[in-house]
């Protein structure tokens, strides 16, 4: 069976480069492009992984991280943080609130994909 990921980014081309690869590399996508939508799409369609977006509408990737991973049926979901804030401050606090990996753009989508495959196959 495979692996399910969930996109939550409010850029449309990063989406879509993504979804291509991801699904190339042999995964079931789907997208959202909100904090909210990312909550909907989990709760319906348990993914195994989550790429999320720090800077999105309707809760940002934080608030999104820190509600999953408050959620004792959401503990073991892998969540990966993408922004544009490579700052050392963003980072510790995306991985402190639970992220288990943190990419930051411009970022080569086959890094994202190995990372994504390195995450889930551990």
């Amino acid at each position: 069976m495979s692996k399910r990921i969930l996109i939550a980014d409010d850029e449309p081309n990063i989406v879509l480069s993504l979804e291509f690869l991801l699904q190339n590399a042999g995964y079931e996508v789907a997208t959202a492009t909100d904090g909210e939508a990312a909550l909907t799409a989990i709760a319906d369609q348990r993914p195994d992984l989550v790429l999320l977006d720090v800077m999105m509408p309707r809760k940002d990737g934080y608030e999104v991280c820190q509600i999953l991973r408050s959620d004792e049926a959401y503990r073991d979901l892998k969540i990966v943080m993408l922004t544009a804030k490579g700052r050392d401050v963003e980072q510790e606090k995306g991985l402190s609130l639970g992220a288990d990996d943190y990419i930051t753009k411009p970022f080569a989508t086959q890094d994202v994909v190995q990372r994504v495959r390195h995450l889930l196959e551990a």
